[in-house]
């Protein structure tokens, strides 16, 4: 098609009917929304609308859409090479690991790149067998961690996800994460007993010997399963497990990494080094790019040839992943997503007192959940008709959780601070409408 006839009033209901007669229905969309361009916090429609993006492609452009300095990275690569793969060493490759190196915690210090977050997990799980030699993973419900097979087998978030797609990777067993406002019945000034790791060592105990489980993969802070933060000594506790058994601890920060949190990464929080550690996402901030970021001693007992990737590592997304770390850097893009996030808490944590729908808020830095309840069955309807509302009036929201009933917000790091709070305006007349009718 013309881009006379992409931009002609009618083009939105064109381009839907050509997308459900040649893409898979596999695509589950989250608006009906037609974009031809995007720039920062805003994304441009063929028929004319100018919608807030709370959703930055699930967790991505944390920079916001075209962020300068990584579009002039990518023209500058462009120019120069795009790919060679294994045939040759790359110095954009080498440089996007060091770049990466520099940020992640102390300790990890050897990359393994690809393409997406599910190939960064399959990686990491890859090499903790042959790491340690052992077999066995433990894996947490409410967990996303991706949709091939060994990623598919390691997520627990939403059945569907899984039916009719079996079987499935063996030697993995699920725990409940320490999920307190759906499973717990403690008081707050309490220990929680799953953080404290009592699901896991009735595991070792009944099921699955210590000594035969190669890792444990978390997510610092649920993405899909509805946003969920967990106690703060979890983390730690994880840490003493893997250590008193010889299991590896692989951190999935997927969705929480690069600054969404308020730090550069969400472990960062707790002061837990992983001894794997999965990015993807907002490392190439639209430029698809992954990997797996170990320790020396885990990274180094594959040999040569016993992974690899083709596309992984391409130069061009390498630049990519470079600019974004050093801005996120110069410009303190954590920090800013910390302090952001602290105020957007503190007014949607008003509405638990005005809206009884309004169960939970939780999150931190910019990567925060609204969780809606009806008495203490989850509103679902109400979530998804709240996200429909705020497409309508121009803010794309995403929701989220084990029954879908959690609203995310998801804004670029960058994002203008009036931006913001029109952003939260919408929202907050969307959930004032839903609940009054």
């Amino acid at each position: 098609m013309s881009d006379v006839a992409v931009r002609r009033p009618d083009a939105a209901g064109v381009w839907r009917e050509r997308d459900a007669e040649l893409v898979s229905p596999a695509y589950s969309r989250y608006s009906d929304l037609v974009v031809d361009r995007a720039l920062g916090a805003h994304l441009f429609t063929v028929d004319g609308r100018d919608v807030l993006d709370f959703g930055c492609g699930i967790g991505v452009t944390n920079l916001g859409h075209l962020h300068p300095a990584v579009v002039k990275a990518v023209h500058e690569q462009v120019d120069r090479l795009w790919h060679t793969s294994v045939t040759s060493l790359s110095p954009m490759l080498v440089e996007a690991c060091a770049a990466l190196v520099s940020v992640t915690p102390d300790g990890l210090d050897q990359v393994f790149l690809n393409n997406s977050g599910a190939e960064a997990v399959e990686a990491g799980v890859k090499l903790a067998r042959r790491a340690t030699g052992r077999t066995e993973i433990i894996a947490f419900t409410g967990a996303f961690h991706g949709r091939t097979y060994g990623a598919m087998t390691l997520t627990a978030s939403k059945a569907k996800y899984r039916e009719g797609m079996g079987p499935f990777l063996p030697g993995v067993h699920h725990v409940r994460y320490p999920h307190c406002f759906r499973y717990c019945t403690h008081r707050s000034d309490e220990e929680c007993p799953i953080a404290r790791g009592d699901e896991i060592e009735n595991l070792f105990k009944t099921t699955v010997p210590p000594d035969s489980v190669a890792a444990i993969i978390v997510e610092p802070l649920q993405g899909e399963g509805g946003f969920v933060v967990p106690p703060r000594s979890f983390l730690p506790r994880l840490r003493e497990i893997c250590d008193e058994h010889g299991i590896l601890l692989i951190c999935d920060e997927v969705q929480s990494g690069f600054g969404r949190t308020g730090r550069f990464f969400c472990v960062d929080h707790s002061g837990v080094r992983p001894d794997i550690m999965c990015v993807a996402k907002a490392l190439g901030n639209g430029l698809p790019i992954a990997g797996i970021v170990a320790t020396h001693a885990v990274m180094s007992t594959w040999q040569p040839g016993e992974h690899g990737t083709t596309f992984g590592g391409n130069a061009v997304a390498c630049a990519a992943a470079v600019a974004v770390i050093e801005t996120m850097r110069s410009e303190r893009i954590p920090e800013r997503a910390a302090n952001l996030g602290q105020s957007v808490a503190k007014r949607l944590r008003g509405w638990k007192d005005e809206f009884s729908a309004v169960g939970d808020v939780r999150g931190l830095g910019l990567m925060i959940g609204i969780e809606f309840m009806r008495g203490h069955e989850p509103a679902t309807d109400i979530a998804q008709n709240i996200q429909r509302r705020c497409v309508e009036r121009d803010l794309l929201v995403l929701t989220c959780g084990i029954d879908d009933n959690v609203i995310r917000l998801l804004p670029p790091l960058t994002i203008g601070e009036d931006e913001l709070d029109r952003g939260l305006d919408i929202l907050e007349e969307c959930v004032r409408k839903e609940l009054a009718g």
